[in-house]
Formats: C-alpha cells, structure tokens, sequence
C-alpha cells in the first residue's frame, strides 16, 4: 500500500471515528433530556421511579386544588378516573387550568404518591385531550374490563 492511500485510509478512519463519537454524545444528551409519558395508573403500577423526570398526565379532580398562602403555591390531584396522584406545582398555572380539565405536568415523582410539578399544560379547548391522556385513560379501562369477572 502506497502512502498516500495509507494515509487516505487513515482520515477515512479517524473521521469515521469522530462522527461516532459526536453520535453517541448527541445520544446521552437527548436520553438524559427525554421525559417518559405515564398516567396515574402507571405510577402506581411502579412504571415510574422516584426521582425520574417524566410527565404525569389525566384529569384535574373535582374539589382537589388547594393554593397556598402566597397564591403561587398549589396542590391538586390529577385521575385518569381509575388511579389518583397529588401534584405540587409552585408557579403560575396556565388560564385554563381547571378542575375536571385535561392537563400534563412535568416533573419527578417524590414519594410514590406526590409529584412535584415544575411546569404544568393545560388543554386549550374543550373538545381537546391529549393523546397520551385519551390513551391512559383507554388502557385503564381496558385493565379494568378484564380484571371484572
């Protein structure tokens, strides 16, 4: 081999080389920045780790929203009508934050039964749910059919 296929071969190589490395870095920052979507029900079921970034999604129950003094502190419970989980949200709720309203938070859980919130959407009409809410809500139902005798 002459040398300057040698050396062709070489850059070649070390290019190939560098991309994979670029490659993988993008990956490990994307994974680390990734938040998995789970209802209620999939808390409870221990699909979710305390601690782990994720989103919560489902409904507002009724009667549930209690705010802080400040007003900036609040607490509610979102269902997906099968399973509940209290949220604590410090912040501004969005205006269309409401009880018996669609809504996803993110977050990480701090018990298994509390999730602490740092951002919280709500549905933007009233014909609207998200499509992750419609399906954890559809699998829960399903769950709930073939557990009945």
């Amino acid at each position: 081999m002459n040398p300057i296929r040698r050396k062709r071969l070489l850059l070649i190589l070390l290019g190939l080389a560098a991309i994979g490395i670029a490659s993988a870095l993008v990956l490990l920052a994307l994974r680390e920045n990734l938040q998995h979507f789970v209802s209620p029900s999939d808390v409870d079921a221990g699909k979710a780790a305390i601690g782990q970034r994720i989103r919560i999604g489902g409904v507002v129950e009724e009667g549930s929203v209690r705010r802080g003094g400040e007003g900036l502190d609040v607490r509610f419970v979102v269902t997906d009508r099968f399973k509940t989980l209290r949220v604590h949200f410090r912040g501004i709720l969005p205006d269309l934050f409401r009880e018996g309203q669609s809504v996803i938070a993110s977050g990480a859980l701090t018990g298994p039964d509390l999730f602490e919130a740092d951002e919280v959407l709500a549905k933007h009409d009233e014909n609207y749910m998200p499509a992750e809410v419609a399906d954890a809500i559809a699998r829960g139902k399903a769950k709930k059919a073939e557990q009945a005798p």
